[in-house]
């Protein structure tokens, strides 16, 4: 299975992407990550290719070729356009919807059009769900939860561990001081993907 997750930085992306890896290798899976990071830390691309279990065809590379990709995990609606490329025909992809509005449209130098960037994924993304995604993570009690959210949307998609181990993994990686509200987010995210 090849994931893609997609976003901007400081929304979690790699936090996202080392759960599963831990996720798969503790089921005994075979897994293989690689990020590309643009050049902000923070607000800037990024991308984290997760590539879980074996191909018959042998050992795999850590990027995921484009139209090769199963699902993708899109933190911001526009990077979800940005990587759609990566997607074969009949893949998933999740979007939270929330924009994280560049700095030129939030001066007001350039638009950001979300209505027609989400009309875009609903038409052109393959079996795209929408997902207020910063809305549940805030009622899970914090906004930085948005990729336990989406991560907990994710395990409604066959994937080949259960999501009690994706959550526990996911947990390994953050203080225990957060864990409650994480586990909520993650909670929140599986219920609303179960509603669609």
């Amino acid at each position: 299975m090849n994931i893609i997750i997609a976003g901007v930085g400081g929304q979690g992306i790699i936090l996202a992407s080392r759960a599963l890896g831990a996720a798969a290798l503790a089921s005994g899976l075979p897994v293989i990550t690689a990020e590309t990071i643009g050049m902000a830390q923070r607000e800037g691309s990024v991308i984290s290719h997760v590539r879980l279990g074996a191909k018959e065809t042998g050992p795999l590379g850590p990027l995921i070729p484009p139209g090769t990709a199963d699902v993708m995990l899109a933190l911001e609606p526009a990077e979800a356009c940005r990587n759609l490329f990566y997607l074969q025909p009949g893949a998933i992809t999740l979007v939270a919807t929330a924009p994280v509005v560049p700095v030129m449209a939030a001066l007001g130098k350039t638009p950001y059009p979300l209505p027609d960037i989400l009309r875009y994924l609903k038409t052109n993304a393959p079996g795209c769900h929408l997902l207020d995604a910063a809305g549940l993570a805030a009622r899970a009690g914090d906004p930085r939860t948005l990729n336990l959210v989406m991560l907990g949307a994710l395990t409604n998609l066959n994937l080949p561990f259960p999501a009690e181990t994706l959550l526990n993994e996911a947990l390994k990686l953050l203080p225990p001081s957060v864990h409650a509200i994480n586990r909520h987010a993650f909670e929140l995210g599986q219920q609303a993907l179960e509603v669609q």
